[in-house]
């Protein structure tokens, strides 16, 4: 009776957990099903109202390596066949289940190791509007408590709890989806995967979840978002080259990152042992006795960079995605160097910062962002100097302002030598198709630029190259 009382005392447990009797996908571990619940969460947010069982089987296939899943009924079909057609409902979902599992998407997306913001949009994606044809309410509020053994305890009583209550929301759920099967393939093949592999690869950093959500799904839904993606690919391999080695130190840590002459007794090469205890204690003089070694906490980062991107209707089609795909591969190079990033973009006027954390960048926000405003560089400049004094009031480290934009931005030269006060400035520009050089008063204020003209823009190996001659300068100029 001690372990039943937390299912009987909790609508909300007993309800989701014994909706998982219709689930047909089994996870190595009951914390990976916790991961569920907050898809759950997210989709309803987003407007997707389908049962538990549905959004954690797709999400597994999504998340967990096969290894670590099984597929196949998880409750008895003889308990699900009182329903009047269950059974064979049941079976079409299986199937379906199994469908979805050997797709291209579901294989390539579980080496993406997706963020659970990112695995809700796809979700959303895949499943989209099948939720409209649920017309039923589940009697239990579709929310519970992120514990693990709850899962554990409940695998065992699963057609027990499902029996509990009116499950018509689930049968209604699961008759949906399998009505919908070939919308369901079909959008799953139809799922930007170069997308989710760059997601993958630089994160999907935002201000909060629901605002991370909505820029992922503007960003799948962009044309413009794939070549930017296909861009960022050609050239970040370089990048992701460049990674500096950790150091080493004596602080506790997971593991050891190598061997080196200081450290604690339990930290010591047990071979020093060997030693007769003349040599010992000379080695211990002469600093020679070895010791494991722990991996060290990156330090504070030397210096902040922000990336200011031109989003004004001057830097449509490639401009736009040599610029945006430059800044991507920028940050992440600068990131991986332990420095810290923000990106702005800005068109009439300067919008808000979206910093790093923890490695990952704001890429979907990169990917999804539209400017509308026109171009009124006067203002946008004499915004970005305010914004570097209020951060130099907060933070004294040298501030690092990176410039993508075109060769037409006019920047009164007073705002420029304002900025270069506060800051080190670099700049990439852009030239127009119809050629000409690059003629603004304040070049010369610059720190360092680069120029890229229109047939180097127009041809993609040329403009890869291009690309990776300037990530590897950049940061690396006193």
């Amino acid at each position: 009776m001690t372990q039943r009382a937390p299912f009987s005392n909790d609508p909300g447990v007993m309800g989701m957990l014994g909706s998982l009797a219709l689930s047909v996908v089994r996870p190595g571990a009951p914390t990976l099903a916790l991961r569920s619940l907050r898809w759950q969460r997210d989709l309803q947010r987003l407007g997707v109202r389908l049962a538990y069982p549905v959004v954690h089987d797709a999400g597994m296939l999504l998340a967990a390596p096969s290894d670590q899943l099984a597929i196949g009924p998880r409750a008895s079909v003889a308990s699900l066949s009182r329903v009047p057609g269950g059974q064979e409902l049941t079976a079409g979902y299986e199937a379906l289940i199994g469908e979805l599992a050997n797709s291209e998407a579901a294989h390539r997306a579980r080496t993406f190791r997706l963020s659970d913001d990112m695995i809700a949009v796809v979700l959303s994606k895949i499943l989209g509007s099948i939720s409209d044809n649920v017309s039923a309410e589940p009697p239990y509020p579709m929310q519970m408590v992120s514990d693990a053994s709850l899962f554990e305890r409940a695998d065992g009583r699963l057609a027990e709890l499902f029996s509990s209550m009116d499950r018509t929301f689930e049968w209604q759920s699961l008759a949906a989806v399998c009505k919908a099967r070939l919308r369901i393939l079909t959008m799953a093949d139809a799922l930007d995967l170069d997308t989710l592999r760059l997601l993958g690869v630089l994160g999907a950093e935002g201000v909060a979840g629901a605002s991370v959500q909505v820029d992922l799904l503007a960003a799948m839904a962009s044309p413009s978002a794939n070549d930017v993606v296909n861009f960022s690919l050609d050239i970040l391999p370089s990048v992701l080259e460049s990674k500096t080695r950790p150091g080493l130190t004596m602080r506790a840590g997971e593991g050891f990152g190598g061997i080196g002459t200081r450290g604690s007794v339990d930290a010591l090469v047990l071979s020093e042992l060997a030693w007769d205890s003349d040599d010992f204690v000379r080695r211990v003089l002469d600093n020679e006795v070895l010791y494991y070694a722990k991996e060290s906490v990156a330090e504070p980062a030397g210096r902040r960079h922000v990336l200011v991107v031109d989003a004004s209707a001057s830097m449509r089609g490639d401009r736009e995605v040599f610029a945006r795909g430059m800044a991507l591969a920028t940050a992440k190079k600068l990131v991986l160097e332990s420095e810290d990033v923000s990106i702005r973009f800005f068109d009439s006027r300067l919008y808000e910062a979206h910093r790093s954390h923890g490695g990952k960048l704001p890429t979907a926000y990169v990917l999804s962002f539209a400017g509308e405003h026109g171009r009124n560089p006067s203002r946008v400049f004499s915004e970005l100097v305010t914004a570097l004094d209020i951060e130099r009031a907060h933070d004294p480290r040298e501030i690092v302002v990176h410039v993508f934009t075109h060769a037409a931005l006019y920047i009164p030269r007073g705002l420029v030598q304002a900025i270069k006060q506060r800051a080190r400035i670099g700049a990439v520009f852009i030239l127009p198709s119809g050629g000409g050089a690059l003629d603004l008063d304040y070049l010369d204020l610059l720190d360092a630029k680069w120029i890229i003209d229109h047939d180097t823009l127009a041809k993609r190996d040329a403009r890869a190259r291009k690309a990776k001659d300037i990530l590897g300068e950049i940061g690396t100029r006193n």
